[in-house]
């Protein structure tokens, strides 16, 4: 049992956790034209049908994509624009219907690959993206949500975006400045004017929620969440069942160490966003194996890979949660879809976290801190 705790994502079988998603032969459909635009968009026969969930009223694949790590240099060195496009289109051609940015991204240029990459099925696709805080020099400099810097955000995401309209907008994180009411008021009226058509929150607590939700309906929640950052079990998803808001997950393999991507000889350079990280500490990381061996057994008696038990899990906990895994590998987003196919029993459900909750972790949000804005 001890060298088995041992195997490495590339040991695990994926075989029978792929096929039911048609994901043994891609073909792409993005030929140009000889004038140099893209013919439309049409699915092939063969193309991957995969599940579909509601975030509210708005219905997107079950797993999404998030694009922040394509150029935004937060985990991996910025990607450009010609490496990034066919992964985006890759994972449209599998069935991925939604994709998450926002203008912090880069800056800015995240949103300039999914707007180019997405462009030519933009009626087939769900776009996302986050609004809040102000720029200079082209860095990140504090949080803004006023009125008039949402409105002027909006209109640089279109134009990035290469949309007349944003399907989510979401708020990338609370303005103590600014009363989440007149958010959201301006985003209702942004939705009235056809230039955004759901209202997001992210990070935030249930009394910004509920506030937030009577001024504008609000379609989905995005916030952390995953089998080893479970704070968000403390009224989120409760909240965000009773008033029927969709729960979208970031970071749901948990940075990429419950997809074998580290272990306990793992170390960071300090410019690393990975170095910033609680629970990324050498100590951390060590205490944590502990957890991973766990998922890498679940693996093996699911014939899937750590990343899909990772992802699975979070699937099973509500109906309205759909997981945004970031890549930027277009074999990876093969192997995210991979846990649609992985399912739990109430039993087995129950076991697993019997046995996960047992395990210490550190670097870990409190329960109490998901009931503040982050």
């Amino acid at each position: 049992m001890k060298d088995s705790k041992y195997l490495n994502r590339r040991h695990f079988l994926t075989k029978s956790a792929l096929a039911g998603i048609g994901l043994g032969s891609i073909s792409l459909s993005w030929a140009k034209n000889t004038n140099g635009s893209h013919k439309n968009y049409s699915p092939k026969s063969n193309q991957a049908t995969i599940e579909k969930r509601k975030l509210g009223s708005l219905e997107v694949s079950a797993i999404g994509l998030g694009c922040m790590s394509m150029t935004s240099g937060s985990y991996n060195p910025p990607r450009t624009m010609k490496q990034m496009v066919p992964v985006i289109r890759g994972a449209v051609d599998l069935g991925v219907t939604f994709f998450d940015t926002a203008e912090v991204y880069g800056p800015f240029t995240d949103e300039e690959i999914v707007g180019e990459a997405l462009k030519p099925v933009r009626n087939d696709i769900v776009i996302a993206s986050k609004f809040g805080f102000s720029f200079e020099n082209g860095q990140r400099a504090g949080r803004d949500a006023r009125p008039e810097s949402l409105r002027k955000a909006v209109e640089g995401m279109l134009k990035r975006l290469q949309t007349d309209r944003i399907d989510l907008l979401y708020l990338h994180r609370a303005d103590s400045n600014v009363p989440i009411e007149e958010v959201a008021g301006t985003v209702k009226d942004l939705i009235k004017e056809g230039k955004a058509r759901h209202f997001g929150l992210s990070e935030v607590s249930p009394e910004t929620i509920r506030r937030a939700h009577k001024e504008q309906k609000v379609t989905a929640l995005q916030s952390e969440y995953s089998l080893m950052e479970r704070a968000m079990e403390n009224q989120i998803l409760d909240t965000c069942e009773e008033l029927g808001i969709g729960f979208v997950p970031w970071g749901p393999v948990v940075r990429g160490f419950l997809g074998d991507k580290f272990n306990e000889y793992s170390r960071f350079r300090d410019d690393s966003r990975f170095a910033s990280v609680p629970y990324f500490t050498p100590e951390a990381i060590e205490k944590h194996m502990e957890f991973l061996f766990l998922v890498r057994e679940w693996a093996m008696k699911k014939d899937a890979t750590p990343a899909q038990i990772a992802l699975a899990w979070v699937l099973a906990q509500k109906p309205f949660i759909v997981p945004i895994p970031g890549t930027t590998k277009l074999h990876h987003m093969k192997e995210n879809l991979g846990a649609l196919n992985v399912s739990f029993t109430s039993d087995e459900l129950k076991e697993f976290r019997e046995v996960f909750s047992k395990i210490e972790l550190v670097g870990m949000r409190t329960p109490e801190s998901v009931l503040e804005n982050a």
